[in-house]
């Protein structure tokens, strides 16, 4: 990172991971449509990349939250109420933010636990968000298990995701804590 600054590899960083989730999100919606097209389970990457995100930016995930929706929409050509539903109901995944602050982001990173809560309030909320949304255009109290339980993969999906980035260096971490120890590190290698 000797030429860029940091905000410049945030924004690279977060663009990265846009073009991830869009490419990822559009494939296997298309995958899934015409593969599977009767199943009512769906296999979103939205939470898997909203944790990762997460625990590298905090609050920069809203933009990831908004695009997983948006792809997940155009793929299945969904009406607006759909868009607005997945778009804006994915925002609150960004709750498990809240956990972030709780017991901080390194208990996250490192704790097996605490990352599986991390990954199970983020798709809760993601859930409750997109059922809240789906209420004001006129859905029904039931359809909060519909929400859970046709992305119940998803859960699992993404719980398997994170877990296995917590074992590649810097990726389930904190970019600014990340940078800082691998900087220090640096430093002892060349004294």
């Amino acid at each position: 990172m000797n030429n860029i600054s940091f905000k410049q590899y945030r924004a690279i960083d977060l663009f990265i991971w846009l073009i991830i989730l869009s490419v990822f999100e559009s494939v296997t919606v298309t995958a899934a449509a015409r593969w599977f097209p009767d199943e009512l389970y769906t296999l979103s990457q939205t939470v898997a990349v909203l944790c990762i995100v997460m625990m590298r930016w905090g609050g920069y995930a809203v933009f990831h939250a908004v695009t997983g929706g948006v792809f997940f929409c155009l793929v299945q050509g969904a009406s607006a109420e759909q868009f607005a539903v997945y778009c804006v109901g994915n925002c609150l995944a960004l709750a498990a933010m809240a956990l972030c602050r709780a017991v901080g982001k390194e208990k996250i990173r490192s704790g097996f636990c605490w990352t599986i809560l991390f990954v199970a309030v983020a798709f809760c909320g993601a859930q409750l968000g997109r059922w809240l949304v789906s209420l004001a255009f006129g859905g029904t109290f039931g359809s909060v298990a519909t929400f859970f339980l046709a992305d119940s993969l998803s859960l699992v999906y993404a719980v398997v995701v994170v877990l296995i980035s917590r074992k590649v260096d810097g990726l389930f971490e904190d970019q600014k804590s990340y940078l800082i120890r691998t900087e220090a590190e640096r430093r002892k290698e060349n004294l």
